[in-house]
C-alpha cells in the first residue's frame, strides 16, 4: 500500500508532474478511499447538523463533529451584521497592503480589542493564520538565535523556524524537564532564545504545562511564544485560553492565535509589548507583502472579541457538551486522551482499520476528522472529533452510539 511519502519528492530521472500523476492514480483506486472524507464541501452553514457534499455526490445532512467552529460564532445573529455593517461600508476586499491603506479602522478596532484581550500593549493581525506563526518567527529570529519546539507543534511554527534560520531544537511533547535539558545545554553568550510552543495541541486535544514552561523559559533567559489558536474562547477560567488556565497570562511574550477556530472568522494575530508588536508590522513579511484583512472578516471579528470579552459566547455550552461526549466515548471503550479542550482524539493507531472506519462513519451520517501521518505518527493515528456548543444531547447522544457500532464493525472495539 502506497503512503503518503510515495507522493512527495521527483524520483530519479522523472518528470517534475509525475508524482501528481502517480498520487491522482492511486486516489482513483480502492486504495485511495482514505481520502474520501477529505473532499467534502460544505452546502450551507456549518453546525450540528450540516449539509455537506462529497465529490460527484449530492448534497446531504451529517451530524458534524469537525468543525472548529466550537462556538458557532460563524452564524451569531451579532457577527452576521457586523459583517453586513462592514460589506456595506468599505466593500467586500481590503485593495492593500495593511502598511498602505489596507488597514481599515475595523482591522484597528480588532487589534486594540486582542490586545485588551489578552492585557498587551499592542496586538497585530496576519491576514492568515499560518501566516502569524510563520511571520511572527521569521521577523523576531535569525541565525545565531535559538527556538526551542515542542515535538507536537502545529506545521506552521517548524515553518517559520525553518524560514527564521535560527538554531532549531526541539524538546519531548509537553516535557517542561526535557524542555530544561535543551536549554541548560545551549551555550552562554550565543544570540536570542526562544521557547514556541501550541497552547492547546490541535490533533491531541490536550494543554502545554505552561506554568513549568514559563519557568524553565526564565531561568534560561528565553522569551515565550504561545499559540493558541485552539484554546482562545474555549480553555480558561474567562476563555481567555491556555496561558489563563495555567496562571502566566502576563508572562507569555507572544501570544499568538488563530481568528479561524472558535472566532470563526479568517486570520491570525500576535499580541505582545508595542515595540516588538511595531517590530513586526516592519518585518514579517507574511504581513507585509500580504493583502489586509477584508472589511467583512473584520467587522465580524470586532463583534466576536465583544462576545469574548465579556465571556458572553457560550463557552459554558460547549464544555457541557464536551465532557458529555468525552464521557459516551470513554464508556464505549475508546481511548480518548487526556483531555483539556474541546478537541476529543479517539486513537485507532491502525491506518487500514482507520480508514475503514471513516468511510462507515461518513456511510452514517456522521463527519469528524481523519489524523493520519503526516499530522501525527502512523502508530498514533486516529479520528479527531470537536464538539460545539449548539449540539443538542440528543447530537452527542447519537454520535457516540454511531461511532460504537462503527467500531465494532470495524475491530476497533471488542
Amino acid at each position: 500500500m502506497e503512503t503518503f511519502e510515495s507522493f512527495l519528492r521527483t524520483a530519479p530521472g522523472e518528470d517534475l508532474f509525475a508524482k501528481c500523476g502517480r498520487l491522482s492514480a492511486a486516489l482513483d483506486t480502492d486504495a485511495g478511499a482514505a481520502a474520501r472524507g477529505l473532499a467534502l464541501r460544505a452546502a450551507g452553514p456549518v453546525g450540528p447538523r450540516t449539509l455537506l457534499a462529497a465529490p460527484g455526490e449530492k448534497p446531504r445532512p451529517f451530524l458534524m463533529f469537525g468543525s472548529n467552529s466550537y462556538l458557532n460564532l460563524g452564524t451569531h445573529p451579532a457577527v452576521v451584521e457586523g459583517a453586513r455593517r462592514a460589506l456595506e461600508r468599505y466593500g467586500a476586499g481590503a485593495g492593500a497592503v495593511s502598511l498602505y491603506t489596507g488597514a481599515t479602522d475595523l482591522v484597528r478596532e480588532l487589534e486594540a480589542r486582542i490586545a485588551d484581550f489578552y492585557g498587551a500593549e499592542d496586538a497585530i493581525v496576519f491576514p492568515g493564520g499560518y501566516a502569524a506563526n510563520v511571520g511572527v518567527l521569521s521577523a523576531l529570529c535569525g541565525p545565531g538565535d535559538v527556538i526551542a519546539n515542542d515535538s507536537a507543534n502545529h506545521a506552521s511554527i517548524f515553518d517559520g523556524t525553518r524560514l527564521s534560520g535560527a538554531d532549531a531544537k526541539v524538546y519531548l511533547h509537553g516535557s517542561a524537564a526535557h524542555l530544561e535539558r535543551v536549554l541548560a545545554r545551549l551555550p552562554a553568550g550565543g544570540g536570542g532564545r526562544l521557547v514556541a510552543t501550541d497552547g492547546v495541541f490541535s490533533m491531541n486535544g490536550d494543554l502545554a504545562p505552561l506554568g513549568d514552561i514559563v519557568g524553565a523559559a526564565r531561568r534560561h533567559g528565553a522569551r515565550v511564544m504561545v499559540d493558541d489558536a485552539h484554546g482562545i474562547g474555549v480553555v480558561g477560567p474567562t476563555g481567555r485560553g491556555t496561558a489563563e488556565a495555567f496562571g502566566v497570562l502576563d508572562r507569555v511574550d507572544l501570544h499568538v492565535g488563530m481568528l479561524s477556530k472558535a472566532p470563526a472568522g479568517l486570520g491570525g494575530f500576535c499580541a505582545a509589548r508595542a515595540e516588538v508588536v511595531r517590530h513586526l508590522r516592519l518585518y514579517a513579511r507574511t504581513y507585509f507583502f500580504s493583502t489586509a484583512m477584508p472589511p467583512p472578516v473584520a467587522g465580524a471579528l470586532v463583534e466576536v472579541l465583544k462576545l469574548l470579552a465579556a465571556d458572553a459566547a457560550g463557552r459554558e455550552a460547549l464544555w457541557r457538551n464536551v465532557r458529555d461526549l468525552r464521557a459516551r466515548l470513554s464508556a464505549a471503550g475508546f481511548d480518548v486522551g487526556p483531555g483539556g479542550s474541546a478537541v476529543v482524539p479517539v486513537y485507532v493507531r491502525d491506518e487500514r482499520r482507520l480508514a475503514a472506519l471513516h468511510a462507515d462513519l461518513l456511510d452514517a451520517g456522521l463527519y469528524c476528522n481523519l489524523v493520519s501521518y503526516p499530522a501525527c505518527r502512523r502508530r498514533e493515528c486516529r479520528l479527531r472529533l470537536c464538539a460545539m456548543k449548539d449540539h443538542s444531547p440528543a447530537d452527542i447522544e447519537e454520535a457516540a452510539a454511531i461511532l460504537a457500532a462503527a467500531g465494532r464493525r470495524n475491530g476497533v472495539l471488542p
